[in-house]
């Protein structure tokens, strides 16, 4: 956690190689984005710094979350970033945060991290009152589980 982006993060020690946690990572989200019994769909992603990236999250209850906007940065086999600031063509929207999802090769296996910065502490503090830390690590030990388990 930093102050000086108003961060919150989470990281973990994945038993697999790079190049087996991120095509988990970029290529099956559908099966590790969100903390179960909530389930994701991807809508659209251009993967490239300025490309959309719209999922939506489904609630056990009914709840339906838009997640939209863009990348940062897409640097294949290494990390992603996007943030809701921006959606569409350009268009400005109300900011979050920007996440980050990167990984590094650590031994014999990946050290994953995902980082979430935001504008301002209240929003920082808003997320973490929301489980940050629950849900991503429990998002975190799903990504794992699939890369670990063959």
């Amino acid at each position: 956690m930093t102050d000086t982006h108003h961060e919150l993060s989470i990281t973990r020690y994945i038993d697999a190689s790079p190049a087996k946690v991120w095509d988990v990572m970029a290529n099956r989200q559908e099966e590790w984005w969100c903390p179960r019994p909530w389930r994701v769909e991807v809508d659209r992603q251009d993967r490239r710094p300025g490309g959309v990236c719209q999922m939506t999250m489904y609630g056990p209850d009914g709840e339906v979350a838009p997640q939209n906007g863009i990348y940062l940065a897409y640097d294949e086999g290494h990390r992603f970033a996007s943030t809701d600031a921006v959606t569409g063509d350009c268009e400005p929207s109300g900011p979050f945060m920007i996440g980050i999802w990167e990984i590094t090769p650590e031994g014999n296996g990946t050290r994953y991290t995902a980082r979430a910065r935001h504008w301002t502490q209240e929003a920082r503090d808003e997320h973490d009152r929301m489980d940050f830390t629950e849900g991503w690590t429990a998002c975190a030990d799903q990504l794992a589980e699939l890369c670990e388990g063959g």
